[in-house]
């Protein structure tokens, strides 16, 4: 199975020459022409008569769903992938090919049992989008509403599964092979990745996921999630209203039609902050094709198959430190770090200040259009080595977010100061969660278990402090903390890059 599999990746690489991109240097151009020898008859057979990024878009469009993510990611980070390369790989956002309509009637009639026509009183056949994962088609139910029907692509489960287990090989002799391997834990982070995509293979949970969103936003001003059709909703097929509007990529058009850009901007950076802090439930996919803007400037989320979540632990700590991180003040953050177990605590202070420092003093004052994120990233993962953080892979969900939005950032509105839209928030949100407001809210909370427990309390008490249970109790507390910290230091490292990303101006 994996022979097969990694065959057809090697086989799909020669055919578009995607060895360019890797043999493209004058430090390797005899290793370049080495291989331009051994494989001088593929132009034969495969003509390559594209440009370098249309042949790259086609290599993965063939390989199948997750090389298409993959490249959907790239298309957003410009300050990293050349022009010609990012503007082909946006096509990957909403131009997939399709799969046949036959197929799609076929998946509908196997979900509810009877034909599209029954179903539905309009149903187009031809799709008005495509991903890797499924399709949309525009239909109207009975009742008349206008809905769209969201069809998973046939036989889908089997590819990505296979394509998971390639990558687990790989994350294996990486964890086996590189000296840093088993601390940036490759597997679990495949795990992870497999996890949300298990999700999204599944679209009566990415229907939950747009009925839990739709509720946290219901009367908010900036933000529209489609409603749900429950009855007509199946593992396969998901039904939702129809949502008319203008893909967020298509800029010229929104100012045409009167939309205020920098309005819309800063909009979108409140919903990611609400999302995250306020929720703690966070759209993890926000590639242009996911997003349109109706033309009173307010944003409509579609595709709801990965989304992210942080408890509350989470939240307070990477609100904490990301203002830390505003007021520049790196020695209250180091001592925050070393005291909330997100560095271990023989970590010198001074050290760790001097760290956070190099990394955040050369960017903050410049305008974002000159940093390069990726490079900030990186410097992040070498004081991460250093100071002995774990990657951990249930926040890599946020990376990727805070990642798209800095790249969508920079196509919507160079301008736009994150500073002046994010900090206002972040001091209101802890405000609430630290006063008396917060410290209200948690006891209304807590209230129906507090009165529960209370009258138990002396019994619990009396368990707990017998000799036979005082072991266990201690040593589950010992590992619930060392969990706790390993999870904390990774959050260090978002917390650097949110600061990064909202004190810099776009610009």
């Amino acid at each position: 199975m994996y022979f097969f599999r990694l065959l057809r990746i090697f086989i799909t690489a020669t055919r578009y020459g995607l060895d360019e991109f890797f043999l493209g240097h004058e430090r390797v151009k005899l290793i370049r022409w080495a291989v331009e020898a051994l494989f001088f008859w593929r132009t034969l057979i495969w003509p390559m008569r594209q440009p370098r990024g249309e042949r790259l878009r086609l290599a993965l469009e063939s390989l199948g769903p997750i090389f298409v993510k993959f490249g959907q990611m790239l298309s957003t980070r410009r300050d990293m992938v050349p022009p010609d390369i990012a503007d082909e790989l946006a096509k990957l956002q909403d131009r997939v090919p399709p799969f046949p309509s036959e197929q799609a009637l076929a998946v509908i009639k196997r979900a509810y049992g009877r034909e599209a026509s029954e179903v539905f009183a309009e149903f187009d056949n031809v799709p008005v989008a495509s991903a890797s994962v499924a399709q949309v088609h525009r239909a109207r139910l009975k009742s008349g509403e206008k809905v769209a029907v969201k069809v998973l692509r046939p036989g889908i489960q089997k590819v990505i599964g296979h394509d998971v287990q390639i990558l687990d090989l790989i994350a294996s002799l990486i964890e086996r092979l590189w000296y840093d391997g088993k601390r940036l834990k490759p597997r679990e982070v495949v795990a992870e990745f497999a996890k949300h995509l298990d999700d999204e293979l599944d679209l009566i949970r990415e229907a939950s996921n747009c009925s839990q969103l739709r509720r946290n936003f219901r009367d908010s001003t900036l933000l529209a999630v489609p409603e749900v059709y429950w009855d007509y909703c199946a593992s396969e097929v998901m039904v939702m209203t129809w949502m008319d509007g203008i893909p967020i990529s298509q800029v010229d058009e929104l100012r045409r039609r009167g939309v205020n850009i920098p309005r819309l901007a800063s909009a979108g950076v409140e919903i990611f902050f609400t999302q995250v802090f306020r929720d703690g439930f966070f759209h993890a996919d926000m590639h242009p094709g996911n997003i349109l803007v109706t033309d009173q400037g307010k944003y409509i989320a579609l595709d709801f198959g990965i989304m992210g979540t942080l408890n509350e632990s989470d939240k307070s700590y990477l609100a904490r430190n990301f203002l830390a991180f505003f007021r520049r003040d790196y020695q209250k953050a180091a001592l925050a770090h070393i005291e909330s177990g997100w560095v271990p605590p023989d970590t010198p202070p001074q050290d760790f200040e001097a760290a956070i420092r190099a990394v955040c003093e050369p960017v903050f004052d410049r305008p974002i259009k000159d940093i390069a994120i990726g490079k900030v990233l990186l410097r992040l993962f070498q004081i991460s080595r250093r100071f002995g953080m774990e990657i951990q892979p249930q926040l890599v969900m946020l990376q990727k977010t805070l990642i798209n939005i800095e790249g969508l950032g920079r196509e919507l509105d160079p301008e736009l100061d994150l500073w002046a839209t994010a900090k206002p928030f972040l001091e209101r949100w802890m405000n609430e969660q630290m006063g008396w407001l917060g410290w209200l809210h948690s006891f209304k909370e807590e209230a129906p278990y507090i009165g529960t427990m209370l009258p138990q309390l002396p019994r619990l008490v009396h368990q707990a402090l017998r000799n036979d249970r005082l072991d266990k109790l201690e040593s589950g507390l010992a590992m619930m903390l060392a969990q706790q910290q390993s999870r904390n230091r990774w959050l260090a490292i978002i917390a650097v890059l949110l600061a990064v990303l909202a004190y810099s101006q776009l610009g």
